[in-house]
């Protein structure tokens, strides 16, 4: 009987293992220490942890809040020629930016659809044994409702977007949260498994939206994989996040603040400074009404 209690018992405590981790995860993320700056409406939070109290890691997070009431609204750019994301944001008279979905480094187009004021400007690149439908990282989408974006879960058809009536949709992936549930996704990518820079949308219960970066490939900051990622999510509220390309593209941009308005350190010339900022397909903006 003994030996049964103590076998029972160490199932339980290896149950419960998980739970407090996530709680000591979500403890250090909230004690981190946060600089939060206010910018009319806007909310800036930015986060250096050094001593590895970030789900076992060094990171350096920075994360955008627009609350659902604040006079914003989001937009979608694209240029022809891959394009910083600052100069994506002075071009469209933004107050604040991050790099979007994904695109080719050769030919410069996005290879997932993408759709702005009606006009289609890129689809879903079809896999090479599979042209009916998506690849994996194509499998999560938003569009924009009066500026605010509506995160959705698109038909596994690698061209289903071209049914949506909607003027303004961005597809990327994978989707980690949706309506508070933790999505799956792939182990067998490297993409999803290994330490990147890393950038997403989300949308708290409330209406406040967050755009949110995690600088990598650095000691100063080592980027999650997608499954810690998406713990770093939930515990920032996200109730829907889509993760939208990251890497070297990884950028947050904020008016006025020095460094061009860089507010990460983007890492496309390999070093952890302001100077590494990529040339990227399309962003998602905030303009102010």
């Amino acid at each position: 009987m003994k030996k049964r209690q103590l076998i029972l018992l160490i199932i339980s405590l290896v149950l419960l293992l998980p739970t407090h981790a996530q709680k000591r995860d979500s403890i250090a993320i909230a004690h981190g220490p946060w600089k939060i700056d206010s910018l009319d409406g806007l909310v800036l939070k930015r986060v250096q942890f050094s001593n590895n109290e970030c789900l076992g890691s060094n990171q350096y997070i920075c994360v955008l809040e627009i609350p659902k009431d604040a006079p914003y609204d989001l937009a979608f750019t694209y240029e022809p020629r891959r394009t910083p994301t600052s100069v994506h944001a002075r071009r469209h008279n933004a107050v604040a930016a991050i790099n979007g979905s994904f695109f080719d480094m050769k030919y410069h187009n996005p290879i997932c659809y993408l759709r702005i004021g009606g006009k289609e400007l890129g689809i879903n690149t079809p896999q090479i044994s599979d042209s009916v439908h998506r690849k994996y990282y194509q499998y999560g989408s938003m569009r924009l409702h009066k500026g605010r974006p509506i995160i959705f879960i698109p038909d596994s058809a690698r061209l289903a977007e071209r049914d949506l009536p909607y003027a303004n949709i961005m597809t990327a992936g994978p989707l980690l949260i949706y309506h508070g549930e933790v999505q799956p996704m792939r182990t067998d990518k490297t993409f999803v498994t290994y330490r990147h820079n890393r950038t997403a949308v989300g949308v708290k219960k409330d209406g406040t939206v967050l755009l949110i970066t995690v600088d990598g490939r650095m000691k100063q900051s080592q980027g999650f994989s997608l499954q810690d990622f998406t713990k770093l999510l939930v515990c920032l509220g996200c109730y829907d996040a889509l993760n939208l390309d990251g890497g070297g593209s990884t950028t947050m941009f904020v008016e006025g603040f020095p460094n061009n308005g860089l507010v990460n350190h983007p890492t496309d010339n390999n070093r952890y400074d302001f100077e590494g900022e990529r040339g990227v397909s399309n962003c998602v903006v905030v303009l102010k009404r």
